[in-house]
């Protein structure tokens, strides 16, 4: 390839400093001059706007320009130059668009399909130690979240609780021991924690009526705990509000859209490990003793029918609706076994005493001094 050569200016972009300068144009653009040697490649070289017989030409990577003034020289370049008078504006952008869509999509796909099938992988391989430790950080944000409710421990509703739960556990492959703790709280629900953990909140003891579906609550916690759900959960969970944060990005509210797709991602997840735990308690309530479709009753007992109408939010559902789930569970549970149940009378009015009623408020007399006379109609 034929070498041109000419004069012209070179200008570093840091200051207005001319430089003068020689230009070789082969297969690059050398340029040379005192205190400046640049091997340009011709794809990287753009031309700016200048006034004939000047042109000026900037470098793509950087802020380095030159400028020269030989007509022979610029149409050599330009013959040389495929993308001498290419823009980044038109084309660069709708490519720039194009790709961020293609990666905002892989990333949902991922969420979507990825971090739950990497999180059955990942659950059973989390050692005991790890997720006992684990379980106790998310035990302490849980308990922060209720506004610290406070702990349940009647000695003699502890001893029957811990009772109900080691002759639960005895038949279930269980990873590790289950804790239950019981904090007083206005709302019935309990909930499976990684490491074994158990928390009941108060009121589900207040909504049960008898032991048996006491009994069916926690068979159904301890059915997440044998798969290893709430570890599951906890890695999924972690996993796809990562990601999710990195397509909406650090914008205000985003953490409630975070939210908002983990629920709808781990929906269809969640109602089967649901349908599993369930048939999980039943199994487990039978070999105890007790009336397995007392679960059934417990949970359509405590559930609002009008939080299951079918709405918008319907998808965002982590449980199958009550009425599909109490079916399924008397159909699993079969008749009624003769017998008392699980625990005794005497037993299950000790259980639901665990958590000590409060103190009701001393009525105090108002002073005579402060009283004054009821005022008349006239």
């Amino acid at each position: 390839m034929e070498a041109i050569t000419t004069t012209g200016t070179f200008f570093d972009g840091l200051s207005a400093r001319p430089r003068p300068v020689t230009l070789r144009l082969t297969f690059q653009l050398e340029v040379s001059g005192e205190d400046v040697s640049r091997d340009w490649s011709l794809l990287d070289l753009r031309a700016a706007n200048a006034a004939p017989p000047l042109m000026r030409i900037n470098h793509a990577q950087g802020s380095e320009s030159i400028e020269f003034s030989d007509a022979a020289f610029a149409e050599a370049l330009k013959a040389r130059c495929p993308d001498l008078n290419r823009t980044e504006s038109g084309g660069g952008l709708t490519r720039l668009v194009l790709w961020s869509i293609a990666a905002g999509v892989s990333v949902l796909l991922t969420a979507v399909y990825g971090v739950p099938a990497a999180s059955n992988l990942l659950a059973p391989l989390v050692p005991q130690a790890i997720e006992a430790q684990l379980g106790r950080s998310v035990d302490a944000q849980i308990v922060g979240l209720l506004d610290d409710p406070p702990l349940c421990n009647d000695p003699g509703g502890r001893a029957v609780l811990d009772r109900l739960t080691a002759r639960l556990a005895e038949s279930m492959a269980l990873p590790t021991t289950p804790q239950v703790s019981v904090r007083q709280h206005k709302v019935a629900n309990a909930l499976a924690l990684p490491g074994g953990r158990v928390i009941l909140l108060s009121d589900i003891l207040a909504k049960a009526k008898s032991g048996d579906e006491l009994a069916g609550i926690l068979a159904h916690e301890f059915g997440h705990i044998a798969a290893r759900d709430p570890m599951r959960s906890v890695i999924t969970a972690g996993g796809t509000s990562f990601l999710l944060s990195l397509v909406l990005g650090d914008l205000t509210g985003s953490t409630v859209l975070v939210t908002i797709g983990q629920a709808a991602i781990s929906a269809g997840y969640s109602r089967d490990a649901e349908r599993t735990a369930d048939a999980y308690a039943v199994a487990a309530v039978k070999r105890a003793g007790g009336d397995a479709a007392a679960l059934a009753a417990i949970l359509e007992r405590i559930t609002d029918a009008d939080d299951e109408k079918p709405d918008a939010t319907s998808f965002l559902r982590s449980h199958p609706v009550t009425a599909e789930r109490a079916a399924r569970i008397r159909s699993l549970a079969g008749e009624k076994p003769a017998g008392p149940g699980i625990l005794s009378e005497a037993e299950w009015q000790s259980l639901q005493g665990i958590c000590p009623k409060p103190a009701k408020p001393e009525k105090t007399k108002p002073d005579d001094k402060d009283t004054k006379p009821p005022t008349e109609k006239l």
